[in-house]
């Protein structure tokens, strides 16, 4: 997500969004920027899927596409800033579909 204000923080969900982990932000975290982050992870192998989403310094949350469609509906000319979800494979092979 990027927008006018800092983020602040950045949680990962490995399982469908139902936890959420604090990730560690890289250097520099500027406004108007997309931020880098990492968060160590340990894969069993099988076929999962890893969401991320960040807060900004005012305390937007980033939305899931359901909230999104919800506030805006499915019609909307805004840019589409939802929660990111990248798909891995039993294979090891990642796609953001």
């Amino acid at each position: 997500m990027v927008g006018p204000w800092k983020i602040e923080r950045v949680e990962v969900s490995t399982d469908d969004g139902k936890t959420w982990a604090a990730a560690e932000l890289q250097t520099p975290v500027l406004p108007k920027a997309a931020t880098r982050f990492r968060m160590a992870w340990k894969w069993t192998g099988g076929a999962t899927s890893i969401q991320s989403r960040s807060i900004d310094e005012t305390g937007y949350r980033q939305p899931s596409r359901d909230e999104l469609v919800a506030a805006r509906g499915t019609r909307s000319q805004y840019h589409y800033n939802g929660i990111k979800v990248w798909y891995v494979k039993e294979d090891g092979s990642v796609s953001h579909v």
